[in-house]
């Protein structure tokens, strides 16, 4: 049997097809177009409207650049569940010096304050050996504790309290600058206010054409230019960790750090810098939500965006793309829970009903792949948990498309549920298709290979 045969075989055996660029943006634009499909139906028109977009994307801007730290962290072996505690100094330090220095300034003092959590997470389980969890969890703590301290302390005192701080909020600081494409969303040119041609054409509700006017209008009007360094560090990290040296270096920490000792890497260094970098990120999060999701710090800012971060990168199995896409996801539902209520909720009953027999259609395809090939106890449960997934896939997809039927508007209190059962499911579906750095949360002294 030729390599060739073999490797299909085992692609057909486990049923993973290596995914290109094309096939995500086809991917891409057939979602688009069932949730098209879908607003027409309910007329559910907040679905792909600018607004929902322009929601989802600052909503899910934090929790990507948090869970972006948690990737830098893990790729390099060490497990960073204090990325909520990083975030909430980010707050903190960026408020302190947004509404003295500017947002910009804020900015990186948010990072700063981010930096020095990671810092503190790496002198205690790269140097120390404490573990990890542990580690991550006394970070939390700390950074609320910390913070809701110097808040007291700094906030409600002398010019920050004359200015409206208080021992729970700092005083205003003022927005980072938006950007708006001209010609195609409305923006100016030399004084010359250009028409609105994609919002004009999202107004027609047409099928398709409206839902791409929506969703370009929305990633085009009003972004805040914080958001676009966001966006561009997607591109960047990939590059970084997987087109040089020193990515190269950190990924071999996080999957055999003895083996990277061999080599000459200084294995103690490069946890130390991910690390630092990952608290930088989390930092970073933390300082866009004093600058643009609200312009001051309050106690609570985080709402737990941080653990949201960890399952967003867990969705997007360690890697930037699929990370951005896992936040994205979690952005829009908590967009719908602000915008559309149970009225656009309801909607995407029928779109993930139809997703849901899509996914089950692709598990019979999949199990009839495997049914000729099984000669071990290894396929046997292969294909029994095919089987398995097209019974459940199947049987929620009738439960919702029922659902939808029989009900207009989904009850509130699911509504503000959205984003965290989602957050569950994705888990629970993914977990099984991911991999995570091998020796991730393991600890490392030189010297000590076996």
């Amino acid at each position: 049997m030729s390599a060739t045969a073999v490797v299909d075989r085992v692609k057909a055996a486990n049923g993973k097809l290596k995914l290109r660029w094309p096939h995500y943006l086809m991917l891409a634009g057939a979602l688009l177009i069932l949730l098209s499909l879908v607003r027409v139906i309910d007329d559910a028109n907040d679905v792909t409207s600018s607004g929902t977009v322009s929601a989802a994307l600052r909503l899910a801007v934090p929790i990507f650049l948090a869970g972006l730290g948690g990737l830098w962290a893990e790729r390099s072996g060490i497990i960073n569940i204090g990325l909520e505690g990083m975030m909430i100094l980010g707050t903190w330090t960026g408020a302190w010096a947004g509404y003295q220095w500017g947002p910009w300034i804020g900015v990186l003092a948010g990072i700063l304050g981010g930096a020095l959590g990671g810092l503190l997470h790496a002198v205690a389980t790269v140097s120390f050996g404490v573990d990890h969890i542990v580690s991550g969890v006394a970070i939390n703590i700390l950074g609320l504790g910390l913070t809701q301290f110097l808040a007291g302390l700094i906030f409600n005192t002398g010019e920050a309290k004359a200015l409206g701080g208080g021992p729970r909020q700092s005083p205003p600081v003022d927005p980072i600058t938006t950007l708006t494409l001209p010609v195609l969303s409305g923006g100016e040119i030399g004084g010359w206010k250009s028409p609105d041609w994609l919002g004009s054409l999202e107004k027609q509700h047409w099928f398709l054409l409206s839902d791409v006017a929506g969703v370009l209008r929305g990633l085009t009007a009003g972004m805040s230019l914080l958001t676009l360094v966001a966006l561009l560090l997607v591109p960047l990290s990939f590059f970084v960790l997987w087109k040089t040296a020193f990515g190269l270096r950190i990924r071999s920490c996080g999957e055999d750090p003895y083996a990277s000792e061999s080599l000459g890497v200084n294995v103690y260094r490069m946890k130390y810098a991910a690390v630092i970098i990952s608290g930088g990120f989390s930092g970073l999060a933390g300082a866009f939500l004093v600058t643009v999701a609200a312009p001051l710090y309050q106690d609570g800012q985080t709402g737990g965006r941080g653990f949201i971060g960890l399952a967003a990168m867990i969705f997007g199995n360690w890697r930037p793309g699929g990370l951005l896409a896992g936040s994205m996801l979690f952005g829009y539902t908590d967009a719908m829970n602000a915008r559309g209520g149970g009225e656009s909720v309801h909607a995407l009953l029928l779109f993930v009903a139809v997703i849901l027999a899509a996914v089950a259609v692709w598990q019979v395809v999949r199990a009839s792949r495997i049914r000729p090939m099984v000669t071990t106890d290894l396929d046997r449960r292969t294909l029994r948990n095919a089987y398995i997934g097209i019974v459940i896939s199947v049987l929620a997809a009738l439960g919702l498309f029922v659902w939808f039927l029989n009900s207009e508007v989904v009850p509130g209190e699911l509504v503000s549920f959205t984003p965290h059962l989602t957050t569950l499911l994705v888990l629970a579906l993914a977990s099984q298709r991911l991999r995570m750095p091998a020796a991730n949360g393991l600890r490392y002294r030189r010297g000590e290979a076996r």
